[in-house]
């Protein structure tokens, strides 16, 4: 058993087997109301907060909008709660408004976005993956099944994660790359995947950073274009769709960053600070876990659940 899962256990086992005190924890993150990965983060907040009693409010603005993030960030502060759970995808925008729950004593943990500033705006630590070598590690393996010409497919462009998931895939696929730029709109990923696909034949990779926006969809453009069989198809996050075209051989992997985990972690800690003064002396990662083929199947069923 590793450090970090005997850690996870032992943060569990307190905060089920112990008496409940009062906590107000408030988690404002970025995630868009239309993207199946954030309901996963949410869920496991809403356990989170069933596991250890602490009352739990969980906010997002309606679009990827930073000015709206940092109001409610502002606002959360405003409410002076026992612990902050926020995400990061960009700092210069929402840093300042970081910094204020900071210094009005209000703990603070990041996850799923900001692991490389987090530590600089005072947050006590990070739950998430560092998303530049997750993307490096994809791009190796996809460079390893043969692939030379890529395209890397942003949903959410101005999320500074996500372009560090481009640029660590371009980094480690080592071949031609260019960034395709969409909206958070499954319809416009395929005709924009495909219209990348008829213009240039050589296209053989695709690197997709969300399973259900981006990676279903482009396993659907390349069928549409019949180049199924020709062209590897990876994506970050998990659906269900995905894991079963994992699994028939009709995409190569999913990167499992376990969004549950980030949802989750940060309440169970926050809480366990506010009642008896614990916290973790270090970021958590949570991922990457490549998904291939010969795990899709066991993963299926816990992604249709939301737990994956």
């Amino acid at each position: 058993m590793t450090n970090f899962v005997k850690m996870a256990a032992t943060a569990v086992a307190l905060a089920v087997a112990t008496p409940a005190l009062a906590q107000d924890i408030i988690v404002v993150s970025h995630g868009q109301a239309n993207d199946p990965f954030w309901s996963v983060v949410k869920n496991g907040v809403d356990k989170a907060a069933a596991d250890s009693g602490a009352t739990v409010d969980y906010r997002a603005p309606e679009t990827f909008d930073m000015v709206a993030m940092s109001q409610l960030i502002d606002a959360a502060v405003n409410q002076e709660p026992d612990g902050l759970v926020v995400s990061i995808p960009d700092a210069d925008a929402l840093g300042p408004s970081i910094e204020r729950a900071v210094a009005a004593g209000i703990p603070v943990i990041s996850m799923n976005s900001g692991s490389d500033v987090s530590k600089g705006l005072g947050a006590l630590l990070h739950v998430g993956q560092d998303e530049f070598d997750a993307g490096k590690a994809a791009g190796e393996k996809l460079a390893s099944m043969g692939g030379s010409v890529g395209i890397c497919v942003n949903q959410e462009v101005g999320n500074v994660s996500l372009d560090q998931r481009c640029a660590g895939f371009s980094e480690g696929f080592g071949g031609s790359v260019d960034v395709i730029p969409t909206q958070n709109d499954p319809a416009e990923v395929e005709a924009k995947v495909k219209a990348a696909l008829e213009s240039n034949p050589d296209i053989d990779t695709i690197m997709g950073l969300g399973a259900s926006l981006v990676g279903e969809p482009s396993i659907a453009a390349v069928e549409s274009a019949g180049r199924t069989g020709d062209i590897n198809i990876a994506t970050f996050d998990l659906s269900a769709g995905f894991l079963e075209a994992v699994d028939e051989g009709r995409a190569a992997f999913g990167i499992d960053q376990q969004q549950f985990l980030q949802g989750y972690l940060p309440v169970i800690f926050l809480a366990l600070n506010a009642n008896y003064g614990l916290i973790p002396g270090g970021n958590v990662p949570s991922g990457p876990n490549l998904i291939t083929q010969d795990k899709a199947a066991q993963v299926v069923e816990l992604s249709a659940q939301g737990i994956r």
